[in-house]
C-alpha cells in the first residue's frame, strides 16, 4: 500500500478486543500486509504510571488519569502510530482516545474529554466489540490476577452505554456483537477491513 490504515478495537474491559486485534494481526500478515499490534496505555515512561495508577498503586483523580492518557497518546502517536502509517503499514490499536472518553465519562464532562482528544489522528476504522458487562465480569475474574479501577458492575454498565453513544457520533465506528465465540466476530471484522484495504492497494 502507498498509504498505511488506522485500525482500533474498543469495549469495555473483557470484551475480546485484545484477542480480535491479534487475530486481525496475524490474518493481515499472512495476506502480505506489513502490521503493527500496538496499544494504549503504551509501554513508555506515562503509560507505566497509569498503570499504577489503575492498579491502585498511585491514587490520581479522573481528570488527572484522562489527561495521563492524553499525554501517553501524544508520545504512542509520535514514536509509533506516525511512523509506521508513513511506512505503509496496517497500525491495529488496542484502544485509543474514545477509551479516554467512555470511561472518563463516569466523572466527567463529555465534551471536555472531546475536546482534549480533538486534536489526534481520527483512525479508519474502529471496532467496538460490545458485550454483557456481567460477561466481562466473568472474563475478568479468570484472567485477572488483582482487580483494577473500573472492574465493577455499575461501572462498567455505565461505560458500555457511554461507548455505544459515542459510536454514534464519530464515523467509521462498527458496533460488533461480543457475545460469539472469537471465530465469528473475527470473521465480520475480516469481511469489512479486507473490503476497505484492497480499495488502497
Amino acid at each position: 500500500m502507498e498509504k498505511g490504515a488506522f485500525i482500533v478495537f474498543e469495549g469495555i474491559d473483557g470484551s475480546g478486543k485484545t484477542t480480535q486485534a491479534k487475530l486481525l494481526q496475524e490474518e493481515l500478515k499472512r495476506n502480505g500486509f506489513g502490521v503493527l499490534l500496538t496499544k494504549e496505555p503504551t509501554d513508555g515512561p506515562i503509560g507505566q504510571i497509569i498503570r499504577k495508577g489503575l492498579r491502585g498503586e498511585l491514587n490520581f483523580s479522573m481528570k488527572t488519569i484522562q489527561l495521563l492518557f492524553t499525554a501517553d497518546r501524544s508520545y504512542h502517536l509520535e514514536t509509533t502510530i506516525l511512523p509506521a502509517l508513513r511506512e505503509g503499514k496496517v497500525v491495529i490499536s488496542d484502544r485509543y482516545f474514545y477509551s479516554t472518553i467512555a470511561y472518563g465519562m463516569l466523572e466527567l464532562e463529555k465534551e471536555w474529554l472531546k475536546k482534549i482528544n480533538s486534536g489526534f489522528l481520527e483512525p479508519d476504522m474502529v471496532f467496538l466489540i460490545d458485550i454483557d458487562p456481567e460477561t466481562s465480569l466473568e472474563r475478568l475474574s479468570t484472567s485477572r490476577k488483582a482487580k483494577e479501577k473500573f472492574e465493577d458492575l455499575e461501572k462498567l454498565r455505565k461505560v458500555r452505554g457511554n461507548y455505544l453513544e459515542i459510536s454514534r457520533e464519530y464515523k467509521n465506528f462498527y458496533v460488533v456483537n461480543g457475545n460469539r465465540s472469537a471465530e465469528e466476530i473475527h470473521r465480520d471484522i475480516l469481511k469489512i477491513v479486507k473490503g476497505y484495504l484492497y480499495t488502497l492497494k
